[in-house]
Formats: C-alpha cells, structure tokens, sequence
C-alpha cells in the first residue's frame, strides 16, 4: 500500500507495473482475503497489517465486482493507461517535444512486431508497452533466457516509457507547457 502510493507519486510507469503484480498476487491467492492474510499480510509488522487487510480486501472487491478475477486489469490501472495515453497523444501532437517523438518512433517497430505476436491490434499501443514491460519482468522472475533482441526491445520500450512517465510527473506537478 505505501509501496503503490510512493510509487503513484514518483513514478506512474512503475505504479502501474507494480499494480499489476499486485493483480497476479490476489489471483494467486483466489482472490480470497484469509488465503492473502496468511501468505502477504501476516509478513508485514503488526502495526501495517489492519491497513494492508483493507487494501488488499478492497482490491478483491473491485476484481470480483470488475470481473477481473482470472485475467484483465482494474478499471484504476486501466485509467492509468487511458491517461497517459492522452498524454502521450499530445506530446507527438506538439513540435515542443522532438525527444519524445524521437523515442516514440524508435519504438514503435517493436510496438508493431509486438501487436502482431499478440494478436491484439486493436489494443492501446501503451498497453502493449506495459504488457511487454510486464511480460519481461516475469521472464527475470522465472530466470528464463533472454534473447538480444528482446532485450533490445525492453530496453527502447522502457525508455519510452520512461520518457513518458517523467512528462506526466511533470504534468501533475504543472510544469509541464503542451503549448506556447
């Protein structure tokens, strides 16, 4: 819980990574709030644990009331998404930001190549981001090989994505100027 809050204001992209672990996790437990007690909340100090139970035990209630109890993200994560979406949507619309565009046009090979794989080409280009972010993340866990070419990939998507989650801090902050 203070993990996701430091994480939501520091740095969205990682917010969002780490939302969706926390969506695997609860699956893992059957979204069940006394399997989730026994195997996360009871590691943490006792002073953490009421909170933590009420975080967790609200998350299960939104994945049962969403319906994304066995795949699919929150609709909060899936705003995340909508967001910087339009975020990012007016950075390639602006000429104040040729980095961003930059980075952007580097990766969009990769973003193609992905959709195609996955089959899902009408899903946010974002999202294909985060999921080959997450995809990866997952791969390191399981200590899989990875390739040169994935690994060349995550590293022009993280980058991006990287790129895009310091505009949106600087978005929520105020500092940051789409037009002159």
């Amino acid at each position: 819980m203070k993990i996701a809050q430091q994480l939501k204001e520091q740095n969205i992209a990682e917010y969002l990574l780490y939302m969706w672990q926390v969506e695997d996790l609860l699956r893992a437990n059957d979204c069940d709030p006394d399997k989730v007690a026994v195997n996360i909340v009871n590691r943490y100090p006792e002073s953490e644990q009421n909170a933590l139970k009420e975080w967790y035990g609200n998350l299960i209630d939104m994945m049962l009331n969403e319906n994304v109890r066995e795949q699919g993200h929150l609709q909060i994560n899936r705003n995340v998404i909508f967001n910087l979406t339009e975020l990012h949507n007016r950075l390639l619309s602006s000429t104040k930001f040729p980095f961003y565009n930059a980075a952007y046009f580097k990766a969009l090979p990769f973003i193609v190549e992905l959709r195609q794989k996955n089959g899902k080409k009408e899903e946010p280009e974002l999202e294909t981001c985060f999921e080959a972010l997450y995809g990866f993340f997952l791969l390191r866990l399981q200590k899989k090989d990875i390739s040169a070419d994935t690994a060349k990939a995550i590293e022009t998507i993280s980058s991006f994505l990287s790129l895009l989650a310091n505009y949106y801090d600087k978005e929520i902050k105020g500092e940051l100027k789409l037009e002159e």
